[in-house]
């Protein structure tokens, strides 16, 4: 598919949610905007490919590319800033197509964490993001500063729910909120999403007899990881794989944020532009998703959907 019908469909399917679903943009004091709610979200979820490695130059491309299509496109700063204050409906969309999505038959989703760094660990200096990212630990990156992401995604690759932290945040504290949030849910960290079955499939990193158990009891929240190896509840090597083979899905998926849609090279200034961002790039990786289906190509087979 070529970049502008590419473009064409993602803006239709936008404006129809935007006048269907979301309430009506409320007037803000000085001009109005020069690009409609529709136009910044579909500019943002498609600044999000990794052919564009910057902000910087995906706005190269849209000043000589998409002023036909977009011709009160405004400066770079300023379509940042609408980018930022439409985050919420960014959300809003990825969630929306991710329920059209599932499948009567999904007996569970996939969750799992990974390293987001945002600068050079080694760099001297608080940064951009002082208090807010940290450093972590990851088994691929091994130290780094940044956030640490949580995802939770369908048998299929369906991205249900996402949040984040600081990078140093251990896994079981990551998911009492994300549980927590789901089971009662509040509108400023709606993109846990909702749960579609209650049994999630999560690896080691989740571990804790009475973790699963509060969960269970607490938030309706079923968890499924086996023990690790040196624990007297070891689990057979054949049962382990069986796990390790549910649970790929959800490894498939952060493969793609990270290569199609540069997750790995976000260097945010602030955490409300990477909220919009990482929003953003959820919204893509489902529409491409609901895209694929519709074309009957492999529904993940995102690197080459378009011809650019």
């Amino acid at each position: 598919m070529d970049p502008d019908t590419f473009l064409t469909t993602l803006y239709v399917m936008i404006d129809d949610f935007d006048q269907m679903d979301l309430a009506p943009e409320l007037a803000h004091p000085g001009p109005p905007s020069s690009l409609s709610r529709s136009e910044v979200i579909t500019l943002a979820l498609f600044s999000q490919w990794a052919c564009f490695p910057s902000e910087r130059a995906f706005y190269r491309y849209a000043w000589h590319h998409l002023r036909p299509a977009f011709p009160h496109l405004p400066a770079r700063s300023q379509f940042n800033r609408l980018q930022r204050q439409h985050r919420d409906a960014i959300v809003t969309f990825a969630l929306y197509l991710a329920q059209g999505l599932l499948n009567a038959d999904d007996a569970y989703e996939a969750l799992d964490s990974a390293a987001v760094p945002t600068r050079d660990a080694k760099r001297r200096g608080s940064g951009w993001l002082a208090g807010q990212a940290d450093i972590g630990w990851s088994n691929r990156l091994g130290w780094y500063e940044g956030f640490h992401l949580l995802v939770a995604a369908t048998p299929n690759g369906v991205i249900t729910g996402f949040g984040f932290a600081p990078a140093s945040t251990k896994d079981q504290p990551l998911a009492e909120t994300f549980f927590a949030l789901r089971h009662q849910p509040a509108s400023r960290l709606s993109s846990v999403g909702q749960s579609i079955c209650g049994v999630s499939v999560v690896d080691t990193g989740f571990e804790g007899r009475t973790w699963h158990q509060h969960w269970a009891e607490d938030y309706d929240s079923q968890v499924i990881g086996r023990p690790r190896r040196t624990s007297r509840r070891a689990w057979p090597k054949r049962l382990c794989h069986w796990l390790a083979g549910l649970r790929q899905i959800v490894e498939s998926v952060f493969e793609k944020l990270d290569s199609i849609f540069r997750l790995q090279h976000e260097r945010p200034h602030a955490v409300a532009g990477f909220q919009a961002r990482l929003a953003a790039k959820v919204a893509l990786h489902n529409f491409c998703y609901w895209l694929n289906h519709r074309l009957g190509r492999p529904s993940l087979a995102f690197a080459d959907l378009l011809d650019w």
